[in-house]
């Protein structure tokens, strides 16, 4: 049986980025809510499950090296984590800078759960496709998770160029992707179809803001407390222990 996450979600403000724009405040003010979904659904059950739709063209070796480049975790661990974001998201920043390496800490890195992460690029964020691709090329070499924290660390920095493509590659260089490699596949942007499908499957599953979390059935929106992670993750942990 599926059980949906705790109650206290209801009560707390969101904290994302809506996918259709907003004034300067970007709070919107329904709540957080909670949705009992099938793990096909929301594509929690394996990292091509997460990236592709049923309609997915044929295998790509580095589209499924992209894919398998932003999942962390053990194979072992029953339970998946879907971390929906925009690298342009200042909400999505936030969760990263305050509960990412956390959450890693205590769920990935102890075996507890998987990792994945699905780009949904906002329209209203111009910079938005420029990150996601850059992050996910840098997937594709292995070099995501190094990226992804440069990315959200220099956000500020990037999101106001005009073109930041060579800014982006310069940051997934500095993590260990080969250059060449980076820049052909950052300016011919042969990643998108990945890209792309994140973004359909993840529509199709509800989603219209960032940042956004499955975990397992449970979903959370916005950038909530780590406090609130850890009932849900532990909750969802605890059904699957008992199947």
């Amino acid at each position: 049986m599926i059980t949906r996450p705790s109650a206290v979600l209801c009560a707390l403000a969101i904290a994302a980025c809506d996918s259709q724009p907003k004034t300067a405040s970007a709070h919107p003010a329904s709540a957080p809510q909670s949705s009992a979904m099938t793990p096909e659904q929301a594509g929690t059950t394996a990292p091509a499950g997460a990236a592709a739709t049923a309609a997915a063209p044929a295998p790509d070796s580095l589209l499924d090296a992209a894919d398998r480049g932003r999942v962390l975790g053990s194979e072992r661990a029953t339970v998946w984590m879907l971390v929906v974001s925009d690298f342009q998201c200042p909400f999505c920043k936030e969760w990263h800078d305050k509960s990412f390496a956390l959450l890693k800490r205590d769920y990935v890195d102890s075996g507890k759960i998987r990792l994945a992460y699905l780009n949904f690029p906002l329209s209203q964020h111009a910079n938005a496709m420029p990150s996601a691709i850059a992050a996910t090329c840098a997937s594709a070499q292995g070099k995501f998770w190094p990226t992804e924290d440069r990315i959200f660390a220099t956000q500020k920095t990037w999101e106001t160029l005009k073109d930041p493509t060579q800014f982006l590659d310069s940051l997934a260089i500095a993590s260990g992707a080969d250059a060449a490699r980076q820049h052909e596949c950052s300016r011919a942007r042969k990643v998108t179809a990945l890209i792309d499908r994140d973004q359909l499957r993840m529509r199709q599953a509800g989603v219209q803001s960032t940042p956004t979390f499955f975990v397992g059935a449970a979903r959370i929106e916005g950038a909530q407390p780590m406090e609130l992670f850890r009932k849900v993750i532990d909750s969802v942990i605890a059904v699957s222990a008992k199947r």
